[in-house]
């Protein structure tokens, strides 16, 4: 069957540098004296170790551990930025706002007055240095750049940068861009080459009924950070060794599109779900499904609506 079509933007995630306009991220800023140790006691990573220009990716869980929204935080001198789905924005700062007591810490809502710009693929740090960028490195480390903040990140493919800026500069980051090689891809386009990298999305992946063990995520928690929301239930699934079912990856030959919540089938026995799929340009399907043990482990070979595939294990977001 023909897969997803070509396009310059599809064409250029692949295999140039691809860029995404993530200004409907939810961007939060978090300022106060005991910001970081309000951080630190609501999401699963360690953010009291966090330096300037540190970064990292956690989860914010509710008293049962379930995933309430993922995010990435990012430290500056005297604030935290946390980047999150949009969808998941909103949740976000009412849960931090509710557990603000006595605290000194301030929430604000940047969303509207920035804008947030991505560069991803395989050429995005040849343009990124055409265009005058900073190189920051580790991953989800950042940079100041004028009046904006240049973060390396993964969102779509395997390299990228996400760009953090006035929300008036959005079109001149873009031009910019453009001129340096850059093309401009959709979020659909984003979204065909998340899934075929098995990378996770809040929303479609993992939800507030998951657990963090289960995403296969774990660079999101830190098991000797001290105490937070909900760590009781990840510290008993650690002891117990194991969860009953995890995030995985899988590839289907000429087939058609699964729908999220297709079964997967192991033999005669059903082994779980599909959360995401889509067409490669050659005709191969990739997605993302939530398996049950003993099934979920690479290189298993399971069956959706009758065509034969394999599992991969899940990249990190």
């Amino acid at each position: 069957m023909a897969g997803a079509e070509l396009t310059p933007g599809y064409g250029a995630l692949l295999h140039g540098a691809g860029i995404l306009d993530l200004s409907t991220r939810g961007r939060i800023r978090v300022t106060g004296e005991d910001r970081a140790r309000l951080l630190h006691a609501m999401t699963t990573n360690h953010v009291q170790q966090m330096k300037l220009g540190d970064g990292l990716y956690t989860f914010f869980l509710n008293a049962q551990g379930r995933i309430l929204a993922d995010a990435c935080i990012l430290c500056f001198s005297d604030h935290f930025l946390l980047d999150t789905e949009p969808e998941t924005r909103e949740t976000v700062f009412q849960h931090l706002d509710r557990y603000i007591i006595a605290d000194d810490v301030t929430l604000e809502d940047i969303g509207a007055d920035t804008c947030c710009i991505a560069l991803e693929g395989p050429e995005s740090e040849r343009v990124a240095g055409e265009a005058g960028l900073p190189s920051p490195n580790p991953r989800y480390s950042h940079a100041e750049w004028g009046d904006a903040s240049v973060a390396r990140f993964a969102e779509a493919s395997t390299d990228g940068v996400r760009i953090y800026a006035p929300a008036a500069r959005r079109e001149e980051l873009i031009q910019a861009l453009e001129a340096a090689g850059g093309v401009s891809a959709s979020a659909e386009e984003a979204d065909v080459v998340r899934i075929t990298n098995f990378r996770p999305r809040y929303g479609r992946d993992i939800n507030e009924s998951s657990l963090p063990q289960e995403t296969q995520q774990m660079h999101a928690v830190h098991f000797q950070k001290g105490c937070y929301l909900g760590q009781e239930i990840v510290e008993r699934i650690r002891s117990r060794g194991h969860v009953n079912k995890t995030l995985m990856g899988f590839a289907l030959d000429n087939a058609q599109t699964p729908a999220k919540g297709a079964k997967l089938l192991a033999g005669d026995k059903e082994a779980g779900e599909v959360t995401s799929a889509a067409a490669s340009p050659d005709g191969q399907i990739f997605g993302l499904a939530i398996v049950r043990i003993p099934w979920n482990r690479p290189g298993e070979v399971i069956s959706i609506e009758g065509r034969r595939g394999q599992l991969f294990a899940p990249f990190e977001r």
